[in-house]
């Protein structure tokens, strides 16, 4: 049986920052976007999910 969870990349939308994560393709089909730490530009910033 194939995993219903999947690895995904978040990416920042200030700089060029990324980190991983995991998502559950069947309770979230959208595209994530959650509001992360960025270290580059050491504040708080929206992160958006990328393939």
């Amino acid at each position: 049986m194939a995993s219903k969870r999947e690895n995904i990349k978040m990416k920042s939308s200030k700089s060029h920052y990324h980190y991983y994560t995991v998502k559950n393709k069947t309770k979230t089909p959208d595209r994530l976007v959650l509001m992360k730490y960025d270290p580059i530009v050491r504040e708080h910033v929206e992160f958006k999910e990328t393939k």
